[in-house]
């Protein structure tokens, strides 16, 4: 993700469990009332960390895009490798901070070098909220699964008017030129979604078009500013909260957040 400006609080470890038994046994239908009711504390708990890591981070963008791909690969322009990193090297190069969102996968898990801050969550949902509730802008480029999961959990938010028209844009034509003439000719055409739907998403191969249409809209229709940095308080513990290690990363460098 990208912030104009903010700290955050870091965790470090870095995908260090592969997804334990407990989140297997969540979806496994109901458990004993105990462990149900330990489990929603500790989902509570999880929010409320993501709460105090972002609540400082300022105006940011979300970005998504495969893990998966070498430096060679020509899609190769959120904190994983692959895209991902190299959108974080973008935004350190342009003066940002970057800052990684982490889910406990078994793969693709590492901190990568322009990576400034980072958090880790056991749970999708849990994450996913913290991505859409801090970010004025969603930009997906080439990615599999967890790509399209976010793109279709976001475009649902906004045809249900749970969050505003916010800019979601997909980088790379070509790329996504399939899906979304199955879009057109499946869903639109059997009326499951409207064409204004379909309209919303944002395509381009232009990095200036998207910087452009996320300035506007967020400054234009949103009022989006760069405001004073909200106060810190010492009863919530958010000044020890600011100054958690964050690595072996380095340091030094100006603002930025991703996915």
């Amino acid at each position: 993700m990208t912030t104009a400006e903010g700290e955050i609080s870091t965790s470090s470890k870095w995908g260090a469990t592969p997804g334990g038994s407990d989140e297997v046994r969540f979806v496994e239908g109901p458990q004993n009332r105990t462990s149900e009711l330990l489990r929603a504390v500790r989902i509570f708990c999880e929010f409320m960390r993501g709460f105090r890591a972002l609540h400082f981070v300022g105006p940011c963008v979300t970005v998504f895009g495969s893990a998966r791909f070498s430096e060679s690969h020509p899609y190769l322009t959120g904190g994983c490798p692959g895209i991902m990193e190299a959108a974080n090297g973008g935004a350190k190069e342009a003066g940002g901070r970057s800052i990684g969102c982490n889910i406990e996968l078994p793969e693709e898990q590492k901190p990568n070098r322009y990576l400034d801050r980072w958090i880790t969550f056991r749970h999708f949902f849990v994450r996913k909220v913290m991505l859409v509730k801090y970010s004025y802008a969603l930009i997906a480029l080439p990615g599999g699964f967890g790509t399209l999961d976010e793109i279709f959990e976001a475009a649902t938010l906004i045809q249900t008017a749970k969050i505003r028209n916010f800019p979601l844009v997909l980088m790379g034509k070509e790329f996504w030129r399939p899906l979304l003439e199955f879009l057109a000719e499946r869903l639109v055409r059997e009326k499951t979604i409207d064409q204004a739907d379909l309209d919303r998403l944002i395509v381009t191969d232009s990095p200036q078009e998207a910087v452009q249409v996320i300035t506007e809209i967020a400054m234009g229709q949103f009022g989006l500013t760069y405001p004073a940095r909200l106060k810190r308080r010492w009863f919530f513990a958010e000044k020890k909260l600011a100054c958690v290690a964050t690595g072996d990363l380095g340091s030094g460098t100006r603002p930025t957040r991703h996915d």
